[in-house]
């Protein structure tokens, strides 16, 4: 019956990591739909906005999803879950079956729910402004990415990680926004942050770059503010 669970598919496409530790290799991504954490600038706001929601989100079951992923990727590919927010599924039925295809699984997540899979990598994103990642998350994230919109969400990012394994990695994103115009605000606090902390690492969404994700036929090409505001842009 576990086999059977439908998840709701915002998007799938082959492309390659564009932040962190494995920056730069092929990835397949499965983004889920909704999330609660409504972030003012999310770049994926078509997963939760009201406004930016697609006319429909596809259904896929474990085996489903397996299936594209084998046909639309090499093996060595890894595959990343994310969102929206992918935690609040049960992911172990689709992460057992990609196993069993040889893939590895890495997810992506604010950490605001149990995990559940068993899971080769997490990266874990926390949202101190919304609900904090529990306990359990935090202890088993492999590495961690802040979203840099104001100097003080370094600080206020860092007091959600109590509990975080020495060797995890801790990247400071600016946000995309305040990267694409190069806020020298943001930029320097990041900066000085790594400077003053050497665990702490500059880190920066290069498949943005690249625009990577958008040549796949699969991955939402509509046009869509951060945050699902207009202020914000793209």
């Amino acid at each position: 019956m576990s086999r059977a669970i439908k998840y709701p598919v915002y998007e799938r496409f082959y492309t390659w990591q564009g932040e962190g530790v494995h920056l730069g290799a092929a990835a397949y991504f499965i983004r889920l739909y909704g999330c609660p954490q409504a972030c003012p600038w999310c770049d994926s706001a078509g997963t939760w906005h009201p406004e930016y929601r697609p006319a429909g989100v596809t259904l896929m079951s474990a085996d489903e999803l397996t299936a594209v992923v084998a046909q639309d990727s090499p093996p060595g590919a890894f595959v990343v879950i994310t969102g929206g927010e992918p935690i609040l599924f049960d992911l172990g039925p689709l992460v057992d079956a990609l196993h069993a295809l040889g893939r590895r699984i890495h997810l992506e997540t604010s950490g605001i729910a149990a995990l559940r899979g068993a899971l080769d990598w997490v990266t874990l994103s926390p949202k101190p402004f919304g609900t904090w990642p529990t306990p359990e998350v935090v202890a088993r994230a492999d590495e961690v990415k802040i979203i840099v919109h104001d100097p003080a969400d370094i600080q206020a990012g860092l007091n959600t990680l109590a509990g975080l394994r020495p060797d995890a990695v801790i990247w400071l994103h600016p946000e995309w926004s305040k990267a694409r115009e190069r806020d020298a605000g943001v930029l320097n606090a990041i900066t000085d942050a790594v400077k003053a902390d050497p665990r702490l690492r500059a880190g920066y969404q290069m498949h943005k770059l690249y625009r990577a994700d958008e040549l796949d036929a699969h991955s939402d090409k509509r046009l869509i503010p951060l945050g699902g505001n207009k202020e914000l842009g793209y």
